[in-house]
């Protein structure tokens, strides 16, 4: 459609959403001809402002105010007229920082990562954690110090999960090496779920070969947390930020709906099938997306992927419609590749 508007069209346009995004605010005739430099008597702006009306693209929230944009007209402008900015530097660092694994489970660092994105965007974020309860294809423990020891492990669908195991007693090299080899043995192409049992039983029969620090290794490396062994999980950061600028009743209520929503796990794990079959980030505008299909809205998510190429989760932000879409989408993006290099156990 935005090559169906002459260029006064696309001018009044472009300072009208401008002028929303920036400040929430309805644009009139007159505001457009002493400020956007538009040279056009404010009666011939009104007739492009109401032709762009009769086009869905503005609407009048009074009858006697100025206009504002539709969705359909956020999405006309965000598709064919906005120009996304670049990521800062001071951004991109902060984002890095945000997503350092080591020494860290996963889950942590999307937890950190999830509460970065909500303060750099000012909106709530979320994110899509990905399934950690895979077939394992090789565990490994490093000694960090005496008693600390980093057990690694690679799953088989190409997510890699580190986390400290702090031990009672100093952890030669041998018990490291026997304690990875016992593993690797009896987990390979197995569950940790579905072998912890038979292998416990067999340490507290003692029908293994394993010494007494060897045991005590292995039984602390099968002991994965309980957020690792459920199904995707959806952590969400900055709620309360969706409150903030809510200065009608209604628009209370739609924000107290959109809470009630995002606390509600199923439906947003559906989240992950909007963006299974797509590429880089995606814009989704009040009732365009089925899942989330409250007007007033916008989601702007991006999905992450493992080392063999599988979508496993998705990192997004949530807010009003007006968001600012040219900061926050390679925002979003940039923390969707790092969070692949994460998945990878780059």
């Amino acid at each position: 459609m935005i090559t169906e508007l002459n260029e006064r069209s696309r001018d009044i346009f472009r300072f009208i959403v401008d002028t929303y995004l920036a400040t929430g605010l309805p644009v009139g005739s007159r505001t457009i001809s002493k400020v956007a430099g538009i040279n056009l008597s404010p009666a011939s702006i009104r007739n492009t402002m109401a032709d762009l009306e009769h086009s869905g693209l503005l609407y009048a929230p009074h009858t006697s105010a100025g206009r504002l944009p539709t969705e359909q007209g956020i999405r006309l402008y965000i598709d064919g007229l906005m120009q996304v900015g670049n990521l800062s530097a001071e951004d991109r660092r902060r984002i890095e920082a945000a997503c350092v694994a080591q020494d860290r489970p996963v889950t942590d660092v999307l937890e950190q990562a999830t509460s970065l994105l909500s303060g750099l965007s000012a909106c709530a974020s979320l994110v899509v954690a990905p399934k950690m309860n895979g077939a394992v294809k090789q565990v490994q423990f490093v000694q960090l110090r005496p008693t600390k020891v980093l057990a690694v492990l690679v799953f088989q669908n190409g997510l890699v999960e580190n986390r400290i195991l702090e031990m009672d007693h100093d952890i030669p090299v041998t018990a490291l090496m026997a304690a990875s080899n016992y593993l690797n043995a009896k987990l390979a192409g197995k569950t940790i779920h579905a072998a912890e049992k038979d292998i416990l039983t067999k340490i507290r029969e003692n029908r293994s070969q394993l010494d007494e620090i060897t045991r005590r290794l292995v039984e602390k490396g099968l002991a994965v947390p309980a957020q690792s062994r459920q199904d995707n999980h959806i952590i969400t950061r900055g709620q309360s930020k969706l409150l903030e600028d809510v200065k009608a009743l209604q628009d209370l209520e739609r924000a107290r709906l959109l809470l009630s929503y995002l606390e509600q796990q199923q439906n947003m794990l559906e989240l992950l099938g909007t963006v299974n079959a797509a590429e880089g980030v995606q814009i989704f505008i009040g009732a365009e997306n089925k899942i989330f299909d409250q007007a007033g809205w916008s989601l702007i998510i991006a999905p992450y992927k493992n080392v063999n190429e599988q979508i496993v989760g998705a990192i997004g932000v949530i807010g009003p419609t007006r968001l600012d879409y040219d900061r926050i989408i390679p925002m979003v993006d940039y923390t969707s590749r790092i969070m692949s290099k994460l998945v990878d156990g780059a």
